[in-house]
């Protein structure tokens, strides 16, 4: 295979959570016209920090994925497409980036998406080290190799199934549970004839992209109506979760987190409270990890100024629930902080009491 940065070890005691300052779109207000909070990734971030789940030498430092990267799934047609800004503006959804030189372009908008994505591919091999990964940022599923829409520039989650099967000893069956609100028709066109892949997708059946193509591909297809609320939701997601993992047993699961299903989104159209999204993350974990299946999580789509907070809200909840692994070593290379030392054994402590 190619040589990849995205498969550099990082340091051992890093938290398998990865995200960069650079996956923030933030540009003379362009990204405010999209319905969109583009810096979402970032106040994840610093909520966590916040509440010292996290510090920055501790968390897995995302690298842009290059083109020999991106090419092990997307047709170089495709690539040099995207050297045109009205089609950049196209997928995006955001006009007026047609009328930016490519250049503004490539580095305030597609250099953020790349970096999502190499974080994306980064996660699928700590996920499969450590057990679980979180990638802030990614989930650009209604991007498939030759063709992008919906804001999802690059095939992030086609790319970590992908380099995982190519890449990683043992590695030869995934399961993608896609609980955004709309169908993840990327993922689905690629992997259509793929028995190595199997994929549930529970969205809102009235929204975009209605894609009946790529439906075929869906090993379990959970059709939600307008509106649809906790109670109903979550016992379906139960159940389909369980009943996908119970059918096929991969290697990894790649969970698509989306947190538009959330109620007032504007564009998902279902009615989820945030507790009910925090309860949703909690049973895709505890189904995967009860089996001792890596699981990989993206953050995907969530159109609302709250969301950020429920993502980080939900992470803390997968931690306290002990959902979550225990590396807490600092990840800059060297000793741990002294402030770190006293954190742990205070938790070691109060594990005891």
């Amino acid at each position: 295979p190619h040589r990849t940065e995205l498969y550099k070890d990082p340091p051992s005691g890093c938290w398998p959570i990865v995200y960069s300052p650079d996956y923030n779109i933030t540009f003379m207000g362009l990204e405010k016209l999209h319905p969109f909070d583009a810096g979402k990734w970032g106040k994840v971030i610093n909520f966590l920090k916040e509440e010292k789940l996290i510090a920055d030498d501790l968390i897995v430092q995302a690298r842009e994925a290059t083109d020999e990267d991106l090419l092990v799934v997307h047709t170089r047609r495709y690539l040099n497409k995207l050297k045109w800004s009205f089609v950049v503006a196209t997928i995006t959804e955001i006009p007026p980036v047609a009328f930016l030189p490519n250049f503004v372009v490539q580095r305030k908008v597609l250099k953020p998406l790349r970096t999502q994505t190499g974080g994306t591919i980064m996660a699928g091999k700590l996920a499969v080290d450590r057990g679980w990964a979180i990638n802030v940022g990614g989930g650009f599923h209604h991007c498939s190799s030759d063709k992008g829409g919906g804001f999802c520039a690059y095939a992030d989650i086609t790319l970590a199934i992908k380099f995982l099967f190519e890449r990683v000893q043992g590695v030869s069956r995934a399961t993608i549970i896609d609980l955004d609100a709309h169908q993840g028709n990327g993922h689905e066109r690629d992997f259509m004839d793929d028995p190595r892949v199997y994929i549930m997708d529970a969205y809102n059946r009235y929204i975009y992209p209605g894609d009946g193509f790529a439906k075929r591909a869906i090993k379990r297809k959970v059709e939600l109506e307008w509106g649809t609320e906790d109670t109903e939701y979550l016992q379906k997601v139960h159940t389909h979760v369980e009943g996908a993992l119970n059918e096929f047993k991969p290697d990894i699961v790649v969970y698509n987190a989306g947190t538009d299903i959330l109620d007032g989104d504007p564009l998902g159209g279902l009615a989820i409270s945030p507790q009910g999204i925090v309860k949703r993350d909690e049973v895709v974990f505890r189904a995967a990890r009860s089996r001792g299946i890596p699981v990989l999580m993206v953050t995907s789509g969530g159109y609302q100024k709250r969301t950020a907070r429920i993502i980080a809200d939900s992470i803390l909840n997968l931690h306290s629930l002990g959902l979550l692994g225990r590396e807490r070593a600092a990840c800059a290379l060297g000793s741990p902080s002294l402030d770190q030392m006293v954190r742990d054994s205070a938790k070691d402590f109060s594990n005891l009491s």
